[in-house]
């Protein structure tokens, strides 16, 4: 038996919250499987189009009043963890299991002084045109930039993870036996000031944040599902590169020559490498569709130290 920290994408997740429901149907049914095989499991989800379709509900709203940042992400959180968890319970049932599924609303720590609070890098929300750009900078002050040829969207910094205020919970219920799912959306960003957590206005990199939910449970495996089977060099090109079983100092070499973007693969190898480090861990990346095959170590770009 091993035990699974799972990062889902949030762009994998639907654009509403019906289409949300649909889809976790057919997604639980590889993480299903995992649980059926004796393995213990954690899953991260994004939520990068929700929390920005969130916070943009409330700031169009002439009624309510806008709603902070860390607010926002605990709201994507709660909704996104309900619809996982009922999708998880009910597909476990179906198959004659009986284990308890719980969100883990999670505040994770980052430093203060991190210098990404200033360099403003992670993709929230909707696209948009050049124009439509050009006037939410204007008239809301947000950062916006192109996003992978997609149109624009608005950018908010994204700290490094230190620590996870709630670790401890996350542990009691692995060892109950239970599937946690935590960290949503790379978890609520707080920082220390005073003895108290305050939450900051941010968004943590969920693929970080999963690595780093990984390393405090002692994982023995991160697997990241996102939309491809492969991590590729030359991606999307006549050139392009399969990379399945990759060690730690090669692809840190690739990683360090540009050759993954940085709104897309770079953060996911990053933070796989990240995990790596740690002696006798292995990560995976691999698509969503192919997730019962990376499971097993079949497909997918696996790194190794």
């Amino acid at each position: 038996m091993s035990r699974f920290v799972v990062s889902l994408g949030g762009n994998a997740l639907g654009n509403t919250p019906e289409e949300q429901k649909t889809l976790l149907e057919h997604v639980v049914i590889p993480i299903s499987a995992l649980i059926a095989s004796g393995h213990e499991v954690v899953l991260v989800h994004g939520n990068g189009p929700q929390v920005g379709m969130i916070n943009l509900a409330f700031a169009d709203s002439s009624t309510t009043p806008e709603m902070p940042f860390p607010e926002c992400g605990a709201m994507s959180q709660g909704y996104i963890g309900y619809h996982l968890q009922n999708a998880l319970d009910n597909r476990l049932r179906s198959i004659g299991l009986s284990r308890a599924v719980a969100t883990v609303v999670t505040q994770v720590v980052v430093d203060a002084a991190d210098p990404r609070f200033h360099q403003p890098s992670k993709p929230i929300g909707a696209f948009y045109d050049h124009e439509t750009s050009l006037k939410l900078q204007d008239e809301k002050g947000y950062t916006m930039k192109e996003d992978s040829g997609r149109g624009y969207r608005r950018v908010v910094p994204s700290p490094l993870p230190v620590d996870v205020v709630e670790k401890a919970v996350i542990h009691s219920a692995l060892k109950a036996g239970h599937i946690v799912i935590c960290a949503g959306g790379g978890g609520i960003p707080v920082i220390e000031q005073n003895q108290r957590y305050v939450g900051v206005a941010a968004v943590i990199d969920k693929d970080f944040a999963s690595a780093k939910i990984a390393e405090l449970i002692d994982a023995d495996t991160l697997v990241i599902l996102t939309a491809v089977e492969h991590v590729c060099l030359h991606f999307n090109t006549p050139d392009e590169q399969l990379l399945r079983q990759v060690d730690a100092e090669t692809m840190q070499r690739y990683l360090d020559a540009g050759h993954f973007g940085q709104g897309s693969m770079a953060p996911k190898v990053e933070a796989c490498l990240k995990f790596v480090a740690q002696a006798g861990k292995t990560a995976v990346i691999s698509s969503l569709e192919k997730a019962v095959e990376a499971f097993a170590f079949e497909t997918g770009t696996l790194i190794k130290s």
